[in-house]
């Protein structure tokens, strides 16, 4: 009977102790742990990485279509250069000053006068009016909503009579430390043609 007990253990049918299969799962799961609390983190940040993101991409919107205005525009008008307002004469792909419908692809496009003005009462708010030329009021379109500064332009060589206009954005960050800034700027192609 006892020979039946003391039989040798061929290669390859050898197993763990006790003790090597509880350091086994108590390595398992600290490992498994230290996973779920990476993941369980990630998944808390998500929403202002989204929410970043978001800023960002609105923000390169709104920037390009400054600046593709900018760039068609004529003159900036005396006295409406300031760091939270900008208007300009500019020409734009439209039947009417006032915002009529987009006109044939043959129409040439008309001069408008155009006012980006940018407000905060809790948020900052930047909108955008097109009238005629030399006219400044008119049915106000927000452009963007949620900015951290209402200065937003800036002017080279002068306010008074520039020929560059900078544009700066400012949100705030979602993870709460300083402003996530985009800026871009844009001179005035068509001033040459003013005498």
């Amino acid at each position: 009977m006892r020979r039946a007990l003391s039989r040798r253990l061929l290669p390859g049918e050898s197993g763990f102790t006790l003790v090597e299969l509880l350091v086994g799962a108590t390595m398992g799961v600290i490992v498994m742990g230290a996973v779920g609390s990476l993941l369980i983190s990630a998944m808390k940040s998500q929403p202002k990485i989204s929410k970043r993101a978001q800023n960002i991409a609105t923000a390169r919107w709104v920037l390009d279509r400054f600046t593709h205005e900018i760039r068609n525009g004529i003159a900036v008008s005396p006295g409406k250069a300031s760091a939270s307002e900008v208007s300009f004469r500019t020409y734009v792909r439209s039947s009417t000053c006032a915002g009529g419908g987009t006109p044939a692809s043959g129409t040439p496009a008309i001069e408008c006068q155009v006012t980006y003005k940018c407000t905060t009462t809790t948020t900052t708010t930047c909108s955008r009016t097109q009238a005629a030329p030399g006219t400044y009021t008119g049915t106000a379109t927000t452009v963007i909503t949620g900015l951290g500064s209402s200065s937003v332009f800036s002017y080279s060589p002068s306010s008074t009579a520039p020929t560059y206009i900078g544009i700066t954005l400012h949100f705030p960050n979602p993870d709460g430390g300083g402003d996530l800034t985009v800026s871009d700027g844009a001179s005035l192609r068509n001033a040459t043609l003013i005498n």
